[in-house]
């Protein structure tokens, strides 16, 4: 079993700054991607960003430049450093790991419960 722990979210103004923690434990073989997603009420799920175990990344239209996501492999973690944050970024932000075997096999993808990021204007 594997779980992914959250934490970081909350309340911040316009502008402002959040960094995102998202720690991965339990029965781990080995973790490739890992990433982040938001849903804000109304709307659909979006993949905000998305890192590989070498570190290549990609990232939202709407984040680029304020986003930064990133990740130590050795502790199982990923993180979001959240940048000029505007009221439209405010959503419930969800991590996930991508579980893969000793040979790279592809086995599940584990999920987070979710933190709240709320920007006032």
């Amino acid at each position: 079993q594997v779980q992914l722990v959250e934490s970081g979210g909350g309340l911040v103004q316009a502008g402002g700054s959040l960094r995102l923690s998202c720690a991965a434990s339990g029965s781990i073989v080995s973790i490739n991607g890992m990433g982040w997603y938001r849903q804000a009420p109304g709307n659909q799920r979006e993949l905000v960003a998305k890192i590989t175990s070498g570190g290549s990344t990609n990232y939202a239209d709407s984040v680029k430049g304020r986003f930064t996501i990133s990740r130590d492999n050795a502790k199982n973690t990923v993180y979001l450093q959240m940048d000029s944050l505007k009221p439209e970024d405010t959503a419930v932000y969800v991590c996930y790991a991508d579980g893969v075997n000793s040979w790279g096999t592809f086995l599940a993808r584990y999920w987070g419960q979710g933190t709240q990021v709320t920007v006032s204007s």
